[in-house]
């Protein structure tokens, strides 16, 4: 074992000779010597092949999940709407309005025990009280709170409001008239039907369980009534995740009661409805539409496309809408081009002129191309289109307050346009890019606070999900390219230093732009903030305001004058913003007193400055959605 060892230790000292003496790298010297030192030290290659096997192992799962689909954030979605759950009012929970009494006994004999309760004398029974045996079998159903308030007004005052042994009484019917009519504040007037009740039996007594049967109906009737005019027939929240609203709790505690003694019960119910300006005008619009006849509309073909030069059939047809269309002005300024068409299909410059006249009063790009918007402003809807628009818009009026405030910012994103009001005036009107159908803007109320000058843009998750990752498993380095700052786990550092391809998620990563001439926010961004991170601001793209269609955005609110309306909230002037933005650095001012705003969607609404209703396109097809939950409440409550 010794002479082994000795061996052993003379072959290793010479080796190491070897290798002190010899000229060559050590990767040339003879194999025998290089196995040695792996003998001797374990394999100086091995951390290598260990770190070749990671980096190998790294790009294997780099490429494993680039083969995947990335992450995805979805936004809200639209619902299958359920209508309101209806229940049975426990009319037989009322108490029996017979009236009893006992009468103390005189006692007349002095040897006599001392109290004889005296004989019980039933009193005449109250009309109320012949009917009240009919409560127990009425199983019509309602909302739970018009139960409630049906149940807490007899209980309190067990006594017919709406009939007597006559039959139905003038209060009941100037009411019935109203119901009637729900369909001009864009109620469904089957929702609120009663059947008039039996006054006499073939005996000739008075019918008092029908009679009771039709006040209990009626009363529910006027209470859904008062319930869906003041809040609405639908629970937007239940349609899509983009409406966001506290559903109004109704005033039904003295309903009947207010109704049964007013001297005008029409004008009593009309109370519970929208009071502001506004829904008066959607109102009267719908009462001359509901009486109209159906006007000879002029046609213009699907798929016309007029482009300058150019010959098309549907040039008279378009000539002849632009008259029936045309402010007596326009006629005026293009009375030669009206007057010397021929009827013919060649679309000549005379023509283009005429067309782009109308487009520019119709506020579209004045660009002489008869297209679907164009198209959609030459032809008038039909009235059914327009009373179910209005109909809508007046249901989502009772989303929104019975008045606006005399300061109140009003966006509309079917129409593409915010309006700045004072003193219930419009004082500031403009053009706005809203959210793509992909990105909607979502429709609430909410308070400006503040403005941002040279802001930073914050990316929100789902951009930095669905459109920066891809591009970032590719190429590492991209927001480092622009100019993006970007932490992880709350820590500053740079994009090309995140493994980017292994993220199952980027909630860990934030990513902003800096104030600059390519910020996303341009030079400022007023905030009222709200959960859907939605707000009004500025941008660089200025060229998407001259679209007729302007549905751009990821959702926030593009102004085509943010300056303009920055003062005008900030009750300032256009130069003292100017002053704000010059030395480039972030600030934020606060605003001093409260200013509503409404991010809205209404395909029909008053024209701000002229009062008329304009149409809209349903650019998020929010009314066929609104039509399908219309259409189950009516179901749900008919079938009740």
């Amino acid at each position: 074992m010794i002479r082994k060892l000795a061996t052993r230790s003379v072959f290793i000292l010479s080796a190491f000779a070897l290798m002190e003496t010899s000229p060559l790298p050590i990767m040339v010297q003879d194999a025998s010597a290089q196995n040695l030192l792996q003998a001797i030290f374990g394999g100086g290659n091995r951390q290598k092949r260990r770190e070749a096997e990671r980096q190998r192992q790294e790009e294997l799962a780099r490429q494993e999940a680039l083969r995947k689909k990335p992450p995805r954030i979805k936004g809200p979605s639209y619902k299958t709407y359920y209508a309101d759950k209806l229940v049975v009012a426990k009319l037989a929970t009322l108490n029996d309005p017979v009236t009893t009494g006992g009468i103390q006994a005189e006692n007349t004999d002095a040897d006599a025990d001392a109290t004889v309760q005296a004989p019980i004398v039933v009193a005449e029974p109250t009309p109320f009280a012949l009917g009240y045996d009919a409560l127990a079998s009425l199983k019509f159903k309602m909302l739970p709170e018009v139960a409630d308030a049906l149940i807490a007004h007899y209980s309190k005052s067990p006594k017919y409001r709406w009939v007597s042994d006559k039959g139905v009484n003038d209060q009941a019917k100037a009411i019935m008239k109203v119901l009637g009519e729900a369909e001009l504040i864009g109620l469904p007037s089957e929702n609120y039907q009663v059947d008039m009740p039996v006054v006499s039996l073939e005996t000739g007594d008075t019918n008092w369980p029908d009679l009771m049967r039709f006040e209990m109906e009626f009363s529910a009737a006027i209470l859904s009534y008062v319930v869906d005019a003041q809040r609405g027939l639908i629970d937007p929240n239940r349609i899509s995740g983009y409406h966001d609203f506290k559903r109004k709790t109704p005033e039904l505690s003295n309903a009947l009661v207010r109704l049964a003694y007013s001297a005008d019960p029409a004008a009593t119910m009309e109370f519970y409805g929208p009071q502001g300006d506004h829904f008066g005008i959607l109102k009267a619009e719908m009462a001359e539409l509901l009486k109209a006849d159906e006007k000879e509309r002029i046609t213009i073909a699907e798929g016309t496309f007029l482009k300058p030069g150019t010959k098309n059939p549907e040039l008279r047809n378009i000539i002849m809408a632009i008259r029936a269309k045309g402010s007596e002005q326009l006629k005026k300024d293009m009375a030669y081009q009206l007057n010397t068409y021929l009827g013919n299909d060649e679309y000549t410059p005379k023509l283009v002129e005429l067309v782009k006249a109308f487009q520019k009063e119709n506020n579209l790009a004045a660009d002489g191309i008869v297209g679907k918007k164009t198209i959609r402003a030459l032809v008038e809807d039909s009235n059914e289109v327009k009373i179910n628009k209005l109909r809508y818009a007046m249901e989502r009026a009772r989303w929104l307050p019975s008045k606006f405030a005399a300061k109140h910012v009003f966006i509309n994103a079917p129409a593409y346009k915010v309006t700045y009001f004072e003193d219930h005036k419009p004082e500031l009107e403009m053009r706005v890019v809203v959210g793509k159908r992909s990105n909607q803007t979502n429709f609430f109320s909410d308070e400006i606070e503040k403005v941002e000058f040279n802001p930073y843009w914050g990316v929100p998750q789902s951009i930095i999900t669905n459109e920066m990752l891809p591009k970032l498993r590719a190429d590492p380095s991209y927001l480092d390219r622009l100019g993006y700052q970007v932490s992880y786990n709350g820590r500053s550092t740079s994009s090309s230093s995140i493994s980017w391809s292994s993220l199952s998620s980027t909630s860990s990563i934030g990513v902003r732009q800096p104030p600059g001439p390519k910020n996303a926010l341009g030079q400022l961004k007023i905030l009222f903030p709200n959960k859907h991170a939605i707000y009004m601001h500025d941008t660089p793209a200025k060229n998407l305001f001259g679209r007729d269609t302007r549905a751009f955005s990821h959702g926030c609110v593009r102004l085509h004058d943010p300056k303009a309306m920055a003062a005008a909230v900030l009750g300032t002037t256009v130069d003292d913003i100017d002053a704000h933005i010059a030395p480039r650095k972030n600030k934020t001012v606060f605003v001093e007193k409260t200013i509503p705003v409404h991010v809205a969607y209404f395909t029909a609404w008053p024209n701000a400055n002229t009062g008329e209703v304009e149409y809209f396109a349903d650019v998020y097809g929010r009314d066929k959605a609104l039509e399908k939950a219309y259409n189950t409440t009516i179901k749900s409550r008919v079938g009740a």
